[in-house]
Order: structure tokens, then sequence, then C-alpha cells
């Protein structure tokens, strides 16, 4: 048991002093102890509630029937390919844009409530269903949605865009680098479009 003795020294004695009785006061320091092993237990729990955030991505499944390049094939008509550019603008296509003399239709766009990059994303998705429906895809073919931001666009936008796959439900997604041949798209919309 911790104890703090303070008692006093020696008095000085004098006529007319009465002596007292000496006192001691003793603290009991037990308690403390105890309160500092409650406090170490409960920090030692709390941290333990505390876990790191992470991010799920799933990998897509492997057929081992399958060659490795059929694998990561897109169809055409599932794929919508997203252009992020300078001053907060999107432009869009169907499709990839494989062959580069036959340039795709492609459209502008932002991040508004209507008529935005959000109503595009479903009304692809809704086409992609209607085929699925149809049997002109198959039960595995998903929508596909292939983000490429330029040097112009901002990290905000991509971020967005993240945030659109998540609010839509869009299971598969990738951010690709931006090929000079969509670069060339952009430039050839702006200048139709008349923006600089």
């Amino acid at each position: 048991m911790a104890e703090l003795d303070t008692s006093g020294g020696g008095h000085k004695k004098g006529p007319g002093v009465k002596k007292g009785k000496k006192l001691s006061t003793r603290i009991d320091l037990t308690p403390m102890v105890d309160l500092g092993f409650l406090l170490i237990t409960f920090f030692m729990f709390t941290t333990t509630l505390a876990k790191p955030k992470t991010m799920e991505i799933n990998m897509p499944y492997k057929d081992p029937s399958m060659k490795q390049e059929d694998q990561n094939k897109i169809k055409e008509s599932v794929a919508l390919t997203i252009l992020l550019s300078k001053n907060h603008k999107i432009y869009y296509y169907e499709g990839m844009a494989t062959d580069p003399t036959k340039p795709p239709d492609m459209k502008g766009t932002t991040f508004a409530a209507k008529n935005g990059i959000r109503d595009e994303i479903i009304a692809k998705k809704k086409n992609v269903d209607a085929m699925k429906q149809s049997g002109a895809l198959g039960p595995k073919d998903q929508m596909t949605v292939l983000i490429k931001p330029d040097t112009t666009s901002t990290y905000g936008d991509l971020v967005n865009m993240l945030d659109e796959m998540n609010i839509n439900d869009v299971r598969v997604y990738a951010i690709i680098d931006i090929t000079d041949v969509d670069q060339e798209f952009i430039k050839a919309t702006e200048i139709a479009n008349g923006i600089k």
C-alpha cells in the first residue's frame, strides 16, 4: 500500500507555547493505481474498435476455359466512354471508338442535376438491360463505363465521377489513361460547338 507521510519537523519551543500533539497525515494512493489501470484498459479497448476504412474491390472472375485476351474484351454495345475535360466539362460516347478513322458520336454534358452525366448513365443502363431482356446480350454482360480523365481535368471531377458510379450502382468501370485519339475527338467536338 502506497502512502505519503507529511508529518512536520521540529517546532520551536518557547514560553507560553503549548506542546501540541504530532499528527501525521496519510494519503492512500492505492485507488489512484486502480484508476490508472482502468484508464489503460479503457484506451486499449477503444483503440481496437477504431478499424481502418478500406475500399472494397471486386476482382473479375477468371474462367479457366477462356483465353486471357478474350476475358478482358468489352462489347461495344455495353461500353460507355466518359472523357473528363477542362472547366468541369464531360464528353461521352457509346462504345469504345477503337477505329480512329470513324469518330464516335460524341456529346458534351456536365455534372448538372438535370440533363447531366447521371441521366446519360441511367439511360445507358436501361438500354443494356433492355438488350439483355431481348436476348441480344448474355446474362453475364454488364454495362461498362470507361473513365478517361484529360490532363486538363481536375481531381475533383474524377472523384465526382466515381461518386456517380456508386450512386447509379455501376458495378463495372475502369479509369484509363486518355489517348491522343480521344483528345483529338474532344478538340473536334469543341470546334464544332464553338467552345474555346
